[in-house]
């Protein structure tokens, strides 16, 4: 695939961002929980899928929700105060080592977009530990939905005044970004595989093992 879009539109957290909630978990659980970790770190992560897929909320209310669902599930007391903790780590997160040099080859040739699951007040200081410019950042909170919900990617669009076949949208998930990409009619996809999730052809999309194979997918 060689594909030269008007844009390149970026999930941020897990794509971009090292986004560690799987750590911040073991911090506060591994410990009580030894080998049962991984399972909770898995409900955690379900958890968060479905907390955002209604009416939108804070995300401290997204994690709050989720956790104690999590604990809930696993037999852990909750405790307000570790979900507090975790949502608070969200913005000191910096990106994967691969990124600030991938995004290097390709920012101020091509327009790069963030479209994020995030608070308007949070996503600055990731955003700012990317190393690379980043043209525009569009929130789950501006939008009034997150991802994977169609809106949130309508609203993009709209304030970019483009359509589904301008851009190049890049993610690492396909049960938040690729698949209602696919579903919206953005035929060109970039799969960053990080090992989130397993390979799913059916969604159609370049894969690529980090961002520093983007610059060759768009022919630079």
């Amino acid at each position: 695939m060689t594909f030269r879009p008007k844009l390149i539109t970026f999930d941020c957290h897990g794509t971009m961002i090292f986004f560690d909630m799987a750590g911040a978990a073991r911090d506060h659980y591994g410990a009580a929980l030894g080998d049962r970790i991984d399972g909770f770190i898995a409900d955690f992560a379900a958890y968060r899928l479905d907390e955002v897929l209604g009416a939108w909320k804070p995300y401290a209310e997204v994690v709050h929700n989720s956790l104690e669902r999590t604990c809930k599930r696993n037999g852990v007391a909750f405790d307000p105060a570790v979900a507090a903790d975790i949502y608070d780590r969200v913005p000191t997160w910096g990106p994967h080592a691969d990124v600030p040099a991938g995004l290097q080859r390709i920012a101020g040739k091509i327009p790069l977009v963030a479209l994020t699951n995030s608070m308007n007040v949070q996503i600055p200081h990731n955003i700012a530990r990317l190393g690379a410019p980043i043209d525009h950042v569009f929130t789950a909170e501006s939008a009034g939905a997150y991802k994977p919900q169609m809106q949130a990617f309508e609203y993009m669009f709209d304030q970019l005044g483009c359509g589904p076949e301008d851009v190049l949208h890049v993610s690492s998930s396909f049960r938040y970004d690729l698949m209602t990409a696919h579903d919206l009619g953005i035929r060109n996809k970039v799969w960053v595989n990080r090992g989130h999730e397993p390979a799913n052809p059916y969604y159609g999309y370049t894969e690529v093992k980090d961002i520093s194979g983007l610059a060759e997918v768009v022919g630079l």
